[in-house]
């Protein structure tokens, strides 16, 4: 078993954010690195529309053993080793800040944009630790969930398959993750915008499964992903009415897991897809079918 990176060496010359990372990686917390404007970077151009064919910190099945800090969320790590690589030491040079992946860490942000929503929060859910940002409060809490923007008014839940900016520890105890919290993403005006009209035919209602093999279930997955692949036009709508295709056929028996839903969501946003929008797309279609 390799030893991790003592973090008391890193030089100076490393950079204030790559000793963040260490710091984090060694309490638990998957790092990643941030350029301008909070974002992730890029995929290489081996990585690019998924080429590479997965990410194992995804738990998505493929041969991609990509050294650099390409799939945004997914690139975080708690291995020091591949935080201090050479693979990473540009992205280190150029980046803007630090970010985290909060599901990795089994953590939930409920990150408030304004004193609106910081109010609210106050009134509403259970105190825990408080991190200050630009704009607003995170409030963390223990424990995962699926991550969704713009539950309520200046409300964003950051979790699984999401990053957060890392800003400070933060005050207070961390408290288990509430029902009050998990509750917002069903309640999200974004699942109200809800598309009326169905592309697809409703399949596997009422809990009945039809993957008698496990390969029925893996080539649905796989032509989704070529379908919003192979897209030159229409990316939005593409998108969802793959993941509207994909929930009616495979959605209600319970066999769609997290992993299957990464390998959607990575296909997504290599076509240029934010986060945001996979998230919508994701709930607009589960509201459509009434999930």
């Amino acid at each position: 078993m390799t030893q991790p990176t003592d973090i008391r060496r890193v030089g100076g010359g490393m950079g204030e954010h790559l000793r963040t990372a260490l710091h984090l990686a060694a309490s638990g917390i998957p790092p990643l690195p941030l350029r301008a404007g909070k974002l992730p970077f890029g995929n290489c151009p081996t990585c690019v529309r998924n080429a590479c064919g997965g990410r194992p910190n995804m738990k998505i099945p493929g041969p991609c053993a990509c050294p650099l800090p390409c799939h945004g969320w997914a690139a975080a790590t708690t291995d020091p080793h591949v935080v201090t690589s050479p693979a990473w030491a540009r992205a280190w040079r150029e980046a803007a800040a630090v970010a985290y992946h909060p599901g990795g860490a089994g953590l939930t942000v409920v990150d408030l944009d304004n004193a609106d929503a910081i109010a609210w929060a106050r009134e509403t859910l259970p105190a825990t630790r408080t991190v200050t940002t630009p704009r607003g409060e995170h409030w963390i809490y223990r424990g995962t969930m699926a991550s969704s923007n713009a539950v309520r008014s200046g409300v964003d839940i950051k979790s699984l398959m999401q990053y957060a900016r890392w800003l400070e520890p933060g005050e207070g105890a961390t408290a288990p993750l509430p029902d009050a919290v998990r509750a917002l993403v069903k309640e999200a005006p974004s699942a109200r915008r809800a598309p009326q009209a169905l592309s697809v035919p409703m399949r596997g209602h009422g809990g009945e499964c039809r993957h008698r093999t496990p390969t029925y279930l893996e080539r649905g997955i796989a032509m989704a992903e070529q379908r919003i692949t192979d897209a030159r036009s229409a990316i939005h709508a593409t998108v969802y009415r793959t993941f509207l295709a994909v929930l009616s056929t495979h959605g209600q028996c319970g066999c769609l897991t997290d992993a299957h839903i990464a390998r959607l969501f990575t296909a997504a946003q290599a076509k240029g897809e934010t986060v945001r929008h996979c998230t919508d797309a994701w709930t607009n279609a589960r509201t459509a079918l009434g999930m």
